[in-house]
């Protein structure tokens, strides 16, 4: 009996490590082919997003220089207009450039999104606080002068800021 015992454990010691190293060795190599599949996966997916992602920072920093307040004065300015008409034309151009580019967020960062955002906010104030300060009989020409008033005493505008953070983004990607 105890011949039978030893020459059972003799050959079921050995086959036990044989499997458990089988195990060991087959595991790793699963894992491995996972790893493989998992960073093929993420260069194909980036292979296909990254020029989406690119086209919505372009379309972004376009988005901030075209509302950016000295440029849509240029683009915008009719000097006959009364000054509260001017001031709804530049504010209603700010939000239909805004809600064309909306769809655009999925591919940045949240960070630089709510730099977007803010800095939409902060240009209408901008265009608020310039048409708050005139009198109801304002030109246009009046009115745009304010704005460029304005925009000189905040120093650096929102959508610098906002253009400076989407290209520090961007180049993060590369």
């Amino acid at each position: 009996m105890p011949d039978f015992v030893f020459y059972l454990l003799l050959v079921t010691i050995p086959t036990a490590a044989v499997i458990v190293m089988a195990y060991i060795l087959f595991k790793n190599l699963f894992e491995k082919d996972k790893r493989n599949f998992q960073l093929e996966m993420k260069k194909e997916r980036e292979k296909h997003f990254l020029p989406l992602r690119v086209e919505a920072y372009q379309r972004f920093v376009l988005l901030m220089e075209r509302i950016s307040p000295n440029n849509l004065v240029m683009r915008k300015h009719n000097p006959g207009m009364p000054a509260k008409a001017q001031q709804q034309l530049f504010l209603e151009e700010i939000r239909k450039e805004f809600d064309h580019n909306i769809a655009q967020q999925i591919f940045i960062s949240a960070e630089c999104w709510k730099s977007v955002k803010d800095a939409k906010e902060e240009t209408i104030k901008i265009f608020n606080i310039a048409g708050s300060n005139l009198p109801l009989t304002a030109t246009g020409m009046e009115y745009a002068q304010k704005i460029f008033e304005v925009t000189a005493e905040v120093g650096t505008l929102p959508t610098e800021i906002a253009v400076d953070n989407l290209k520090k983004e961007m180049q993060r990607l590369f």
